[in-house]
């Protein structure tokens, strides 16, 4: 059993040849590859990007259809450690990013708002510290302390993030591949970068996010392969989620589709030193624990129809990775979304892009990966 998301018949990339050498070459096919390589294309650059599987075949097409606003940290966080000037801005363009893959991605995103929930005490104490701080910069949210049944059980307060979305990230990828290869990027799919000798004199994008493959050892340090679980299951009589919920800091997370399905993941808390992996097999331990999970979600264990693990990059503070690699000339990355690449990915991919075209440094030091060199 195979990611749900994946299983949908995937339309051939348009078959774009370029005239010459690529001046940029984008390594991986997921959200941030696809992007980058629309942004470049779009101005007239000569792009190739080449994907070692299919595109959207790793965490782009294996997570739990979240496209959520923000970073991996809490807002309130994020305004003690960079300041509320540069946490404000960072918010403001997952907040812009969300709103430009809503306007590219069709029906494969679905504006729903999210909740997130609190487990206990204080999970709810935090979660109204972020909720206060959100406010208070004008960003939408809502505060929620009648939670419907089960959830009134189990959860102690919740907040609704009115600007994320249900995305189907499989569909949402190949579209943004066909946009990107429309625009004039060659994409070719099946061809791993071996190393960077191999790609020739062009500039180099690594957008492999928990894939990193060996080619920058820097990036191999810094870049923690982290493994997420998920299951569906046989479609509910009833849709009791229909937007995506998120609880435990994010270690467990759910979501409803149309036709009853339930998706959902996480519990990796249950055992950490085994989720440190780039290894893209499931787990008893961990999938025995997200049917405990759906148990109290739903009062019954329905049949399982998938069950999939992806892989994203870990950075050592929350933060994404992008920018030029120190040391490496016509080396640039943008990877390292802690679990939050849906829509920081899709952000990443355009940023490194625009300063590869010169618009300036992608967000100056809030992003640039200098600050671990």
């Amino acid at each position: 059993m195979g990611s749900y998301w994946l299983e949908e018949e995937a339309p051939a990339v348009p078959a774009t040849r370029l005239r010459g050498e690529p001046e940029v070459v984008v390594v991986g096919g997921g959200v941030t590859g696809c992007s980058c390589a629309l942004t470049l294309a779009a101005a007239g650059v000569r792009v190739r990007l080449l994907e070692a599987r299919a595109i959207a075949s790793g965490a782009s097409g294996r997570n739990g259809g979240f496209a959520l606003r923000g970073g991996a940290m809490p807002y309130d966080a994020a305004r003690r450690e960079l300041g509320a000037a540069l946490a404000r801005h960072y918010w403001e363009l997952t907040e812009q990013a969300l709103a430009r893959v809503a306007s590219l991605a069709g029906d494969a995103l679905v504006p729903t708002g999210s909740l997130r929930l609190a487990a206990d005490e204080g999970e709810r104490e935090a979660l109204r510290a972020e909720y206060d701080a959100l406010v208070a910069d004008g960003f939408a949210a809502e505060w929620v302390d009648d939670l419907p049944a089960p959830l009134d059980a189990l959860f102690r307060g919740a907040v609704v993030h009115p600007t994320d979305g249900s995305l189907r990230p499989a569909r949402w990828v190949r579209r943004l591949a066909a946009l990107a290869a429309d625009a004039g990027a060659e994409v070719r799919e099946q061809e791993r970068a071996e190393s960077l000798a191999s790609l020739g004199g062009a500039q180099v994008v690594v957008a492999t996010d928990g894939y990193t493959g060996g080619l920058i050892p820097f990036l191999d340090e810094l870049l923690r392969p982290t493994r997420g679980q998920v299951l569906v299951t046989e479609p509910l009589a009833t849709v009791l989620y229909p937007r995506p919920h998120y609880a435990r800091y994010g270690f467990d997370y759910w979501q409803q589709l149309p036709d009853g399905r339930l998706v959902i993941g996480g519990q990796r808390d249950a055992s950490l030193d085994t989720e440190w992996t780039a290894d893209e097999e499931t787990t008893p331990a961990i999938q025995e624990r997200i049917e405990a999970l759906v148990a109290a979600l739903v009062g019954a264990r329905p049949s399982v129809t998938h069950r999939w693990a992806g892989v994203w990059g870990t950075s050592p503070d929350g933060r994404p990775l992008v920018g030029r690699v120190p040391a490496f000339d016509g080396v640039w990355v943008a990877a390292g979304y802690s679990g939050h690449g849906n829509v920081i990915g899709f952000l990443a991919g355009d940023l490194v892009a625009r300063a590869i075209l010169g618009e300036g440094p992608p967000e100056p030091a809030l992003f640039d990966p200098a600050r671990f060199a």
